[in-house]
């Protein structure tokens, strides 16, 4: 009777030390990963959000011991590449890059197709970045105050370019404009590439793109860039002004980026997950991509990335209050 109760003891312990290993499977499978991981940018490519993703995914790869294929899934905002992490397997295999638009859709759009906050596991945000707003060089502007007297002197005249419904871009020149008191029209692109490529070709007037995005072009003379849309100038053009230095305050953004997973994924795949992006984070590769693109390392708990999300999402449901804008 002892050997019995021994050995049932022995038994269920062993059972709950080998839990999270279990956990840590997916069926048929060994330890994860067993095979090669896709990331979904929900973002065409050369856009800021895949430059940032395939560094990571090159870093992270070869810490996993597997390979991590990134896929660009375009369209709708981002939403289309969303919905399919969404409904994907919960298994560790399929991550997608989130930012600031998966949570500005809840109110950007009337059926984005997914909620950001329940289809969601949020692991860690990776990067922000500053928003510089450009224009283009054949107008003969060179500040703020320029743009805002062309404007009124032709109203009705000005066009701007964004990377997508929703996106800073859009959302961060609707402020600007308000509070500049001017208008422009808007002509929305399928992501920052195409939109700054837009500016430069003269098809449209001016953006406010991603820093990383746009600052090649302006140390190049291809865009002119009137101001920051930070409290802060950027190091890397520090001739460029803030926003409330050219006297229009209230319009502080950043554009900021991060990892996520289907809702469901094992927690311990999740933390397993989080910790190769934060060790990536302090990789030389990473260090000097973020360095050349202007943007800033910022790591983040799953806590604080979805709280995050929640504060994006209610900054972009009082913009577009104030703005009066409709979801589509």
């Amino acid at each position: 009777m002892y050997r019995f109760h021994l050995r049932r003891a022995l038994c269920a312990t062993i059972a709950v030390l080998a839990l999270p290993w279990a956990q840590a499977q997916t069926p048929g499978e060994g330890p994860w990963p067993q095979r090669p991981i896709r990331w979904i940018v929900p973002y065409m490519a050369g856009t800021a959000p895949d430059t940032s993703a395939r560094v990571y995914a090159e870093v992270i790869g070869k810490q996993l011991g597997q390979p991590i294929i990134v896929e660009n899934r375009g369209g709708a905002g981002g939403n289309i590449g969303a919905q399919m992490v969404a409904r994907a397997q919960p298994d560790g295999y399929t991550w997608v890059s989130s930012a600031g638009p998966m949570a500005a859709n809840m109110y950007m759009y009337r059926h984005p197709g997914y909620d950001a906050l329940k289809d969601f596991t949020h692991v860690t945000r990776t990067s922000e970045s500053d928003v510089l707003l450009v224009v283009d060089p054949r107008l003969g502007i060179r500040t703020v105050a320029d743009l805002i007297a062309y404007a009124k002197a032709h109203p009705g005249k000005l066009n701007y370019a964004s990377g997508g419904v929703g996106t800073p871009s859009h959302l961060g020149m609707e402020m600007f404009l308000k509070r500049a008191g001017i208008h422009a029209t808007h002509v929305p692109y399928k992501g920052a590439g195409e939109s700054i490529n837009a500016v430069m070709g003269s098809q449209v007037d001016m953006a406010m793109p991603i820093f990383g995005v746009a600052a090649p072009q302006v140390e190049g003379g291809r865009l002119v860039a009137l101001a920051v849309a930070n409290t802060q100038r950027n190091s890397l053009l520090p001739d460029v002004p803030t926003l409330a230095e050219q006297g229009v305050a209230g319009v502080t953004l950043t554009s900021w980026g991060g990892l996520s997973v289907p809702a469901g994924t094992p927690p311990e795949i999740v933390e397993r997950m989080r910790k190769a992006a934060h060790q990536a984070m302090q990789s030389p590769l990473v260090k000097e991509t973020s360095r050349t693109t202007g943007s800033r390392i910022a790591p983040s708990s799953g806590e604080e990335y979805v709280q995050l999300f929640k504060q994006e999402m209610a900054l972009t449901r009082e913009m577009m209050q104030t703005l009066d804008l409709e979801p589509q």
